[in-house]
């Protein structure tokens, strides 16, 4: 995945959740299609929790200088159920507003600046680039994902 698939990738994810589940209601949104099935607000949710916290990662990661950093456990945390009390359009509109900010700051990296590597626990060493890589494609999963959800659903 290129340097220019990865920002465009990015940017479209909070957007394509907003499209994917705008108009649905409450009782569509915490249907359960069986117990291993997540709702898609526990999906949205996830996205919404994990998506600022791995966008604060590259943040650090370019602005701060720093070089030991939580990836794996960032973009997918083992267990954390994140706040759905607030509404899902206010989750998703957050999430779109932290991901924009990051978008700008990767438009403006250098060549050099994707090659600068951190350290993870869990995988070892990755570039700017490669971290970037991993979120997209996992967070593309989870679009998936909700799109499996909403053609599960009941008809109403």
């Amino acid at each position: 995945m290129g340097i220019d698939d990865v920002a465009v990738l990015m940017a479209m994810v909070p957007e394509r959740v907003n499209d994917l589940v705008s108009g649905l209601d409450e009782q569509r949104l915490t249907y359960r299609h069986g117990p291993a099935f997540p709702t898609l607000k526990e999906v949205i949710g996830h996205l919404c929790s994990a998506g600022p916290t791995v966008d604060a990662l590259l943040r650090h990661a370019y602005l701060d200088g720093l070089r030991e950093l939580p990836v794996r456990a960032s973009i997918d945390p083992a267990f954390h159920e994140a706040d759905l009390s607030p509404p899902l359009d206010e989750l998703v509109q957050g999430f779109g507003r932290v991901r924009r900010r990051t978008v700008d700051l990767l438009r403006g990296l250098q060549g050099s600046d994707w090659k600068r590597v951190v350290v993870d626990p869990q995988q070892g060493e990755l570039t700017l680039l490669d971290v970037c890589s991993q979120i997209t494609r996992h967070e593309i999963g989870h679009l998936v994902q909700i799109r499996n959800l909403i053609a599960l659903l009941p008809e109403p």
